[in-house]
């Protein structure tokens, strides 16, 4: 077997590229040669119906977002890991609430209308329901991000809506603040449907507890009750790897958001889990048993 590792074109970073270096690397030990592209050279395109630019793989583990080449992809044939439709939905915050309503506990969320006049006032009917429901201080989130970036908190009616008004055109929710978990969560990585490890996120001066923000990784114990809990939220969501970001709340854990690519470098150096590994036998084992 041949796989291909998609990164999206514009990754630079080596915090970006240890991810995809290291599922390689755990590949090449299992005797599976795997090639790292960037999206960039077109891995398949439209005409007359699906043309793929890719020959000679047998899988393609995709740590980029593109829903477009990832469907492409789908449609010719090759099997990714994640599967698009999982990709697309933790890449939308919004959708992944709606996905998991009724699988899993979740802070009170409301969805923001996209504004199409950009001189249109933010509606006060809106901020008047978001102070009703979720009260201050409130979590305004953009719909599209990472690495904590597009999250913020209001904590009365001004600055309130001066988040709703520099987001109003773009993807975004209001959710309901849980003061209980301010600058820290639990970070699960779930691989192959099970639950591997918990690493616990801190910040010190941030209510975002992202190690790209300044925060730290612990250890922390993760019980079997937790953890299939986690494994029910990615089975819903039909994911061969995540990560789950928990909240703590007052009454146990709320889901704030799945990733789908969640980077593993700190979490491998924290826990001592060899998460590559895990997810490159995983792999090879879905194929395995497909062919």
């Amino acid at each position: 077997m041949k796989g291909l590792i998609l990164v999206n074109a514009y990754t630079r970073s080596e915090h970006e590229l240890y991810q995809p270096r290291r599922i390689r690397e755990e590949l090449a030990e299992m005797g599976v040669e795997a090639d790292i592209r960037r999206n960039d050279f077109v891995p398949a395109y439209l005409d007359g119906g699906v043309k793929p630019c890719v020959q000679g793989y047998d899988f393609g583990v995709y740590l980029d977002k593109d829903k477009y080449a990832s469907r492409l992809l789908e449609r010719a044939g090759m099997r990714l890991f994640n599967r698009a439709e999982a990709v697309e939905t933790c890449d939308d915050k919004m959708r992944t609430h709606i996905a998991l309503a009724g699988v899993a506990e979740m802070p009170a969320t409301i969805p923001a209308p996209l504004s199409y006049t950009p001189s249109a006032p933010v509606s006060e009917t809106l901020l008047d329901r978001v102070e009703e429901t979720l009260g201050y201080p409130v979590v305004v989130k953009e719909c599209y991000g990472s690495l904590g970036k597009g999250v913020y908190l209001a904590e009365d009616r001004t600055q309130l809506r001066a988040y709703a008004e520099k987001l109003k055109a773009k993807p975004h929710l209001f959710q309901k603040f849980v003061a209980e978990s301010a600058g820290k969560d639990l970070r699960v990585l779930v691989v192959g449907g099970r639950a591997v490890a918990a690493m616990r996120r801190v910040a010190e001066n941030d209510f975002r507890s992202n190690a790209e923000l300044g925060g730290r990784g612990e250890q922390y114990p993760l019980d079997t009750v937790s953890a299939a809990y986690c494994e029910k939220i990615a089975g819903a969501l039909g994911l061969d790897f995540c990560g789950i970001d928990l909240l703590f709340g007052r009454d146990g854990y709320k889901v704030c958001e799945v990733n789908s690519n969640a980077f593993f470098g700190t979490f491998e150096r924290v826990t001592g889990v060899n998460v590559a590994r895990l997810y490159a036998a995983h792999i090879l084992h879905t194929m395995q048993k497909n062919r």
